[in-house]
């Protein structure tokens, strides 16, 4: 039996933040869902209004033997902007801000120092405003929003294409 953890980020779309993770050594398995919120089964509908209070998140399951929780992070980072306080890209709203939900108090404090070592890495003129929060009940996304960028190849591609997301990758983190 392969000894497994959760890890769960808030990038922005959901969408955008599977296939970084996905077929990775020692990932299990990556999923779209919601967290952080105050409804009890939301609804995608229902979260891409920003009022049910849930962030779109990717849920990964890992062997941490093979893929330890800080490669996760240095993986997380470069997939966002921890600058923007109101989303991620094209996407507006509080659904749509940046996260690390932490399930255990020592992934707690890799998050922290993560997120202290990006701040001072000089590489933002503005200040880190990705939460650090304890993580609480997972709800998964439809059917529709899991392993989108494999079902849905050519929209997923305009739709990161048109975001912005890439752009910034490259101008921030491909330095």
């Amino acid at each position: 039996m392969t000894n497994s953890e959760k890890a769960t980020f808030a990038g922005g779309c959901f969408w955008c933040m599977v296939q970084p993770f996905d077929e990775q050594p020692g990932i299990i398995k990556v999923e779209s869902g919601y967290m952080g919120g105050h409804v009890e089964n939301p609804k995608y509908e229902q979260v891409k209004t920003g009022e049910t209070g849930h962030y779109e998140v990717v849920q990964i399951t890992y062997d941490p033997s093979l893929f330890p929780y800080e490669k996760l992070l240095s993986l997380y980072w470069p997939q966002i902007d921890p600058t923007d306080p109101d989303g991620q890209f094209q996407d507006r709203g509080s659904q749509y801000k940046t996260a690390i939900f932490y399930h255990s108090e020592e992934q707690k404090a890799e998050a922290l120092a993560s997120k202290q070592a990006v701040a001072e890495s000089g590489r933002f003129k503005k200040p880190i405003v990705t939460e650090i929060i304890k993580a609480d009940t997972f709800y998964l996304a439809e059917e529709e929003h899991q392993d989108f960028y494999k079902k849905s190849p050519k929209e997923y591609k305009e739709d990161r294409n048109k975001s912005g997301r890439d752009e910034f990758i490259n101008d921030n983190w491909n330095k």
